[in-house]
């Protein structure tokens, strides 16, 4: 189980430019296959997922033990239904990028390189994902477990308008307003249409 070394303050931080130029050199997986971003197991990840043409962007609260060929059982939930909703790739980013993989041991202050890198993660997925991305807001009730994650989300939610980017949930909401999490989840859950920027007004 993974549980932080140590705060994304204390240690080198590769930016998400740095962390793509390496990427796929590090062995151990098909980078044809995969993007893995960056390429080593650290303490934050900014994507993983496969390649195609039309991906299925999936944004959780923050990243676990996922590697290449080590899917956890949300990303392989999130590989099953990009797949029976017509997509032939996913990508999975998150909120924030701090592998934990209990949410609760998420470090108390945002690192704000880490949150300007993962933006830049986002950024360049919406650019690769064709005309209106399809985006799967997925983190659940967990997006109350820092205050600081609603500023993550806005700034999510306005990077997407950039890009067209089209918001979908699967499952039932939360009595919150929440968007399900992938987990336990049928492989044939439909998305459905979200309106992020209205979530934003009256849920967070």
């Amino acid at each position: 189980m993974h549980i932080p070394g140590a705060g994304t303050e204390e240690i080198a931080v590769l930016t998400f430019d740095e962390a793509l130029e390496r990427s796929g050199r590090s062995g151990g997986y098909d980078p044809e296959k995969w993007l893995y971003v960056p390429d080593f197991y650290t303490e934050y990840r900014y994507i993983l997922g496969t390649r195609g043409a039309r991906p299925l962007i999936c944004v959780g609260v923050n990243p676990s033990t996922a590697a290449p060929d080590d899917l956890d059982a949300t990303l392989k939930s999130v590989s099953r239904i990009a797949a029976s909703n017509g997509f032939d790739s996913f990508v999975m980013l998150n909120v924030y990028a701090q592998r934990a993989t209990r949410p609760g041991d998420m470090e108390r202050t945002r690192n704000e390189l880490l949150h300007r890198e993962n933006l830049a993660a986002f950024a360049y997925v919406l650019a690769h994902a064709g005309d209106s991305p399809a985006v799967w807001a997925a983190w659940g009730n967990i997006i109350e477990m820092r205050g600081w994650l609603r500023d993550c989300v806005l700034d999510m939610v306005s990077l997407g308008d950039r890009y067209g980017a089209r918001w979908y949930t699967a499952g039932k909401r939360s009595v919150r307003g929440h968007p399900h999490h992938p987990l336990y989840l049928k492989k044939d859950t439909p998305l459905d249409p979200f309106d992020a920027r209205e979530y934003c007004l009256e849920c967070l």
